[in-house]
């Protein structure tokens, strides 16, 4: 196990609190101490916490085969007694398997309902087929077929037998001491070894709190920047730079050093999950702290904040989770100072909703969850002759920024933005209002499952923030929605209180699976994970972070003949499992690994069908936009299998050749969702056509075919359709439209009633 996993022994009674000289604080400023009511809810929660009597999930215990022509002593208990009936001895064991106290016993031993029923099959089968067994069992199961004996002997030959197809049962209790996740901050030492003084710049977005302690940061003689994103990670290395501050670059895919000969800098801006727990520095910034409760992410905000080895740490966000950092504070024996932040500029819920994007305005921001919404929208938006910038999530960094910049700029023609939620954090718009087009949004909770559910406070005022910013043109921000009724519901989620953070992610390490595999050789990567999960024993204070990504990747590559480590770190590789191929990219790349085959540029361009052009349509983006994750996947690797990835410098050269393409494809999306349209449509027809053509009888001359009366898309779509289809007409106005037409035929049909009247009198 490495050094900065080892536990390291800290006594409770001898943690140590800095008193403050001064309790006089500058303004907005305060210092935060362990108090009895901190200590009192945190003991709380450690006796609410997971132990060690906790009912493991037993059905992660995958039986071992034992072959049956092994342990055998020979005809020696035949000789010694006489051969046993089979059928007979059947009924012997089915006896033992209904005894009660048999079961009690075995329960004692590990073995639940589920696992002896399992273990007495694999028994049962065992003895039957066994063509001689040790003389010992042979003798006590012949005493017993002959009434000398007592069923219970055979429990210990039973048990002997659960722990060969059950070795987890022999290693409980280690696996339960490795799995023990209850003190987390005794995984750094070299953090431990040092008082740390903890600054929480709190306060909402755009409130100036993150500017802050990057100044403290450039200020420093050494400092690491750790960010959520890689657009922020490269906005503080180019900000360093820029300042005179040498920064080197450190994301998953990506190193960048200032120093020509590739000496490290002083400072580094990196992705959160790539900071060094062990290289010391005088200042170290957090940024986008609340994430540390993040389902899938949050263990590296855990880690960043309990780990890194910094003097000074600051950490940025919202206010909610003040109270949560100091009392994680306390279990390392260091103070919080914290510093209050108001926004700089101030932004209002609008009281009307837009209802129409004929409505729309310059510096306006739609906010969609889905990629569908989005291509709907430019459509329309494009059909009413304004040009608009499209950011989503799945865009390289290139064409994010390329979009932001011709959004940003005062002379292009671009003054509407549509976007998902990927604003939120990362980037720098001039928005004067942002429109929410719905406030669902689909999500993974901490146990995997999809839920669809609305938008919570803490989203909904992290995308709102970015309205009227600090450095934009638009010095007030507003935010409104599309739909009227959606319009009070975001007035109260707005106006509630965000919730406070009360939990931190963690995540096994590799050492800690290791250890479990030298324990299970048998047991399978995914199942090693699944059986650590559940023995996994944490405190009030954390959960286990979601690991259905990293088991979907572990299954895949199952049958590839890789050694643990490998395979753990291809399973953490960032993977979007939505994107089919990637996953098949991902596969290839392990299997041509396992073969001790570079995975060389050539191979690599023959894989992707380099060289790529310009998209035709919206499938053509979105396979470009996958083959830009597979190529960043090749990058990600490198850094980890250098000999096996031996050219990432060409693959980037590539991949920035392929940003600019997709930069092409983004900038001409409208015209691209048109063609995906023409064609959606044109098979739509010739569907129809063919399907008319079989089930038609010859038409009737001057009239149409019966088919064609009870279905008139039979030939083809309705006019009303065809103008939606191809933009000349929105769904709101034809709605309207078909209101107007009700009321005039209603009209007439009352002129036409008072004429008839007119004519019988």
């Amino acid at each position: 196990m490495s050094a900065n996993r080892c536990v390291y022994l800290l006594s409770r009674s001898h943690i140590r609190y800095r008193v403050c000289a001064s309790t006089a604080a500058v303004a907005n400023n305060t210092t935060l101490h362990p108090t009895r009511r901190t200590f009192e809810k945190l003991s709380s929660r450690h006796s609410n916490s997971n132990s060690s009597s906790r009912p493991l999930d037993t059905s992660l215990f995958v039986p071992l085969t034992v072959k049956s022509d092994e342990g055998g002593d020979g005809p020696v208990g035949e000789e010694l007694t006489q051969p046993l009936d089979k059928s007979e001895l059947l009924k012997v064991l089915n006896r033992f398997y209904k005894r009660k106290e048999m079961q009690k016993l075995a329960a004692d031993q590990g073995l639940d309902a589920r696992l002896f029923h399992q273990a007495f099959v694999s028994f049962r089968k065992y003895v039957l087929e066994m063509n001689s067994l040790n003389a010992d069992f042979h003798i006590i199961l012949s005493d017993i077929c002959c009434g000398a004996g007592h069923i219970d002997d055979i429990f210990p030959y039973f048990m002997r037998h659960a722990k060969q197809i059950f070795p987890m049962l022999d290693c409980m209790d280690d696996l339960r001491k490795i799995s023990d996740l209850r003190v987390p901050a005794n995984w750094y030492p070299e953090a431990r070894a040092i008082q740390r003084k903890i600054v929480f710049h709190a306060g909402p977005t755009n409130s100036g709190k993150t500017y802050h302690a990057i100044q403290r940061f450039l200020a420093a003689k050494s400092g690491v920047y750790c960010g959520p994103l890689k657009l922020l990670a490269h906005e503080i290395y180019e900000k360093s730079n820029d300042a005179g501050v040498p920064c080197d670059l450190v994301t998953g895919e990506e190193r960048i050093f200032v120093d020509p000969e590739g000496r490290l800098s002083g400072h580094i801006a990196s992705t959160i999950e790539m900071c060094s727990v062990t290289t010391p520095c005088e200042v170290a910034v957090i940024d986008e702290i609340q994430m540390i409760k993040d389902p899938a992410r949050g263990w590296a905000w855990t880690r960043a904040l309990l780990g890194l080895c910094a003097e000074e740490i600051h950490v940025c966000g919202e206010a909610a989770a003040v109270d949560f950092v100091t009392e994680l504070m306390y279990t390392t024996g260091e103070e919080v100072e914290v510093h209050n932040y108001k926004r700089l500029t101030p932004f209002s819920v609008s009281n009307h909703a837009v209802e129409s994007l004929d409505n729309l305005k310059p510096g306006d921001c739609i906010v969609c969850f889905s990629k569908n919404d989005i291509y709907s929208i430019s459509r329309q938006i494009e059909v009413r002759g304004l040009e608009c910038a499209v950011i989503y999530g799945s865009l390289p960094p290139g064409t994010k920024l390329a979009q932001a910049k011709k959004f940003n700029d005062p002379d292009d023609p671009c003054k509407i933005l549509v976007a998902t939620d990927a604003i939120g954090m990362g980037l720098n718009l001039s928005i004067r209002r942002i429109i929410f087009n719905s406030l669902v949004k689909p999500s993974v909770n901490e146990k995997g499952e999809k839920e669809l559910d609305t938008i919570s406070t803490s989203q909904a005022l992290q995308i709102a923030g970015r309205a009227g910013r600090f450095s934009s043109v638009f010095k007030e921000g507003e935010v409104t929605t599309m739909q009227r009724d959606d319009l009070p519901v975001l007035k109260e989620i707005l106006g509630k209180p965000v919730d406070p953070i009360e939990t931190a992610g963690l995540h096994p390490t590799a050492e800690q699976i290791e250890i479990f595999a030298y324990h299970l050789p048998q047991a399978t990567l995914s199942n090693l994970i699944d059986i650590f999960v559940s023995l996994a024993q944490v405190d009030g204070l954390y959960f286990v972070c979601n690991i259905d990504d990293f088991k979907f990747l572990a299954d895949m590559i199952q049958h590839i003949p890789l050694n643990l480590r490998t395979r753990y770190v291809f399973c953490t590789a960032p993977i979007n499992k939505k994107q089919a191929f990637v996953c098949t990219s991902f596969l290839r790349f392990a299997r041509q690994f396992s073969r001790d085959e570079p995975l060389t540029f050539n191979w690599v361009c023959q894989h992707v069908n380099w060289p790529l052009v310009p998209p035709k349509n919206i499938k053509d983006l979105v396979h470009l936009e996958a083959v830009h994750d597979v190529l960043d996947l090749y990058l990600w690797l490198s850094y980890r299998f250098m000999d096996m990835f031996p050219d990432a410098n060409l693959i980037r050269d590539i991949q920035k050749e392929l940003d600019g393409i997709i930069q092409v494809g983004v900038r001409n999306i409208t015209r691209l969702i048109r063609a995906t349209e023409d064609q959606r449509a044109s098979a739509e027809n010739t569907a129809s056509i063919g399907l008319a053509v079989l089930d038609t009888p010859p038409p009737r001359r001057g009239r149409g075919t019966k088919n064609q009366r009870k279905n008139p898309r039979a030939t083809d779509s309705s006019l009303s359709s065809r103008l939606v289809r191809d933009g000349l007409l929105t769904k709101e106005l034809l709605q309207q439209l078909q209101r107007e037409w009700v009321r005039e035929q209603s009209q007439h049909g009352d002129d036409s009633n008072s004429a008839n009247k007119g004519k019988k009198k």
